[in-house]
């Protein structure tokens, strides 16, 4: 009888191992915080602020959308993944930003040991007016979470 048991036990064990190990490598992704142009910023987009993704609404980051130093857009679309970031902002004055890209680091950015220098996104930022391309460049990006 004892032998029985231990069968069952044995093969509920191996059937449900998959299930864990899965689990533990697929690491989370969060990378709610702000976004700065790494460096000087290219002329074009020389009012630009910040990328700003705030998800959990947290007040010190601000509003989820992109800054300039005179308006702030929010998003009119937007997909978030490691290797898949892209939004559309809504249009202010005649004017809306696209942006396609990837983090280049995975894990939680709030709670790792990010700095200022290192880029951890890139991607093509393109300005729109009036629905023309106006302003085109790839850039990366550093973190900040905030204080």
């Amino acid at each position: 009888m004892i032998n029985k048991y231990l069968c069952m036990f044995l093969l509920l064990c191996l059937t449900a191992a998959p299930a864990f190990t899965q689990r533990k490598t697929s690491a989370r992704f969060d990378p709610d915080g702000s976004f700065w142009i790494h460096g000087d910023p290219p002329a074009d987009f020389s009012e630009f602020d910040s990328i700003n993704l705030n998800a959990k609404r947290v007040k010190y980051l601000g509003p989820a959308g992109l800054r300039t130093r005179t308006t702030f857009h929010r998003y009119k679309t937007l997909v978030v993944k490691r290797d898949n970031f892209t939004f559309t902002t809504m249009t202010v004055r005649g004017v809306f930003y696209t942006f396609s890209g990837k983090f280049l680091k995975g894990g939680v950015y709030g709670a790792g040991d990010l700095d200022d220098e290192t880029p951890v996104l890139e991607g093509t930022l393109t300005r729109f007016r009036d629905g023309k391309k106006v302003a085109e460049a790839n850039l990366k990006f550093v973190y900040f979470g905030g204080t």
